[in-house]
């Protein structure tokens, strides 16, 4: 089994990163092959929609982002991780998730899939908050996920939220480390429905 982690913040070592890591240990003791991506260091330009991939089923601009297609059809899990910034992920995980649209136009407009639509994957979403967050504060985030897992065929499953990180450290939330662990383990045994 197959793990693609996706690290959508701009900074390593910190809050967004610990939860990812002690997901990424999880699905490692239950021996998923986990890679794990740094959006930080790969160079992804934005999507310009010109309408090349409604043409072709594949994007014009050959980034690292091409190297990301592979891996999003190769996967069985798919954790995706970024700090809330306005109310939403960063603009590096937007970047990586509006050049999906690839995946959309090959399914919908061509309707010649760029990625095997049959194969049953599962999806995490974590997502930290410097700020005491109110109900449904991480919901702009959510509905982004949820349409970049559809558009990478993802059964989008679960959510690992952590608020007021900029006052208690996720490090020090033996509890919430603890949850990401388990949530790593246990995203093996979900079945997608």
């Amino acid at each position: 089994m197959k793990a693609l982690a996706i690290l959508g913040s701009p900074r390593i070592k910190m809050n967004t990163d610990i939860l990812l890591n002690k997901v990424i240990e999880g699905l490692e003791d239950r021996d998923v092959l986990v890679e794990k991506i740094e959006l930080r260091k790969l160079n992804i330009h934005p999507c310009i929609s010109c309408g090349a991939c409604e043409k072709k089923g594949e994007c014009f601009m050959k980034d690292d982002m091409v190297s990301l297609y592979n891996k999003f059809d190769e996967a069985d899990i798919i954790v995706f991780a970024s700090p809330l910034y306005f109310n939403s992920v960063t603009s590096i995980a937007k970047t990586m998730i509006d050049r999906c649209q690839m995946f959309w136009s090959s399914k919908y407009v061509l309707n010649k899939p760029s990625i095997d639509r049959t194969k049953k994957r599962k999806g995490l979403f974590i997502c930290t908050a410097g700020s005491v967050q109110k109900e449904n504060a991480f919901l702009g985030a959510t509905l982004v996920m949820d349409l970049f897992f559809k558009a990478v065929n993802t059964k989008y499953q679960h959510n690992l939220f952590a608020d007021h990180t900029d006052e208690i450290l996720v490090k020090d939330r033996i509890d919430l480390l603890h949850k990401a662990y388990k949530m790593g383990q246990k995203l093996v045994d979900f079945k997608c429905v």
